[in-house]
């Protein structure tokens, strides 16, 4: 990675969350957990970058690191000017205003003996953003600027749809105009009809606020429609990162592109979905990561170099990012050893 330019907000260097376990017997060596294991990335100004894997790759990890909810082993977060990994106590407290999480469960993340003008002023509160009247008027603006109106101030949690809740939890986020908000898939437990208007939301505050949001999902489908750029994991490491269309054209590693085959598209989703690439077994333990290429025994285009030699991130096209030995450019042109089905 280059040096780090003026819009970047947010750059993540080789990041690192490794949990020890309690030893399994007396003679036993203790165990860690490498849940997130060397991640880098940036996020400029004013977009939006999607961690995208399956369950278990670290995604979620990786967020709570960012937003110093859980402990990190070893890297470096830097917000701006900010060495996020350096702060601690009163000086951590005084920066959260600048970095907020909108949760995945709209239900279980509101108090339910609370009122919702409450919850969403809470964050005002506990870091003293400007008077009491300055904060009653801050939290009508936001539940206006959510879609909800200022007088269900006085509801409890119950009283609300899932939606609504979602919009209430987006308004507690943003109370203290934050400049990084970190969304940790935030439509997955709503109707699908209703995850729509909760993605244009975030889409039209994003605009008009200039916020930059770090998007975790599994959902192919929503990271498409919300998204500037992508990054791929697969067991705690960043295997591809390229921008949202070209990623969506043309996944350069198998493991992407077993993830896009199951996306169905407007014109050719039936006949995609019957050719959806299949990997066989589950990805191996944390604790203990194989040689090699981390995907290699679910790779169905693996070659025995691929279990022994770790591949190093190479720049295949302009910002597009791979980490596969099989993946290569000849005469100017791109070669994968696996193509999505109808391509």
């Amino acid at each position: 990675m280059n040096a780090r330019s003026a819009d970047t907000l947010l750059e993540v260097k080789d990041l690192n969350v490794h949990f020890p376990r309690p030893k399994s017997g007396w003679f036993q060596p203790a165990e860690v957990v490498r849940a997130v294991d060397g991640v880098s990335f940036r996020i400029k100004r004013g977009t939006t970058m999607a961690l995208v894997g399956e369950s278990g790759s670290g995604k979620t990890t990786t967020a709570l690191a960012v937003m110093r909810l859980t402990p990190f082993t070893s890297g470096q977060i830097q917000l701006g000017d900010t060495n996020l990994g350096a702060l601690e106590g009163e000086a951590l407290r005084e920066a959260r205003r600048r970095f907020q999480f909108i949760f995945q469960d709209p239900f279980s993340s509101l108090n339910p003996r609370e009122r919702v003008g409450a919850a969403v002023r809470a964050p005002l509160d506990l870091m003293n953003v400007g008077t009491p009247e300055q904060r009653t008027a801050r939290v009508a603006e936001l539940f206006k600027a959510v879609g909800l109106r200022p007088e269900q101030q006085q509801l409890f949690p119950h009283q609300f749809s899932g939606g609504q809740r979602q919009r209430i939890n987006i308004a507690r986020a943003l109370a203290t105009n934050p400049e990084l908000v970190v969304c940790d898939e935030p439509v997955s437990a709503l109707d699908i009809a209703i995850r729509a208007q909760i993605l244009n939301l975030l889409v039209r505050l994003q605009r008009e606020l200039g916020l930059t949001y770090l998007f975790i999902s599994h959902d192919m489908a929503v990271v498409e429609h919300i998204c500037d750029e992508i990054a791929v994991m697969y067991l705690g490491q960043i295997i591809e990162r390229a921008p949202r269309k070209e990623f969506f054209v043309n996944p350069l590693h198998p493991y992407s592109v077993a993830l896009m085959s199951a996306v169905p598209t407007v014109t050719g989703g039936r006949s995609r979905a019957t050719h959806r690439i299949k990997l066989s077994g589950d990805p191996p333990s944390p604790i203990n990561p194989p040689p090699g290429c981390r995907f290699s025994s679910r790779c169905p285009v693996a070659e025995p170099a691929c279990s022994t030699q770790v591949p190093p991130m190479r720049k295949i096209a302009p910002n597009h990012w791979v980490q596969c030995r099989r993946v290569d450019v000849i005469d100017g042109r791109i070669h994968t050893p696996l193509k999505l089905p109808g391509l």
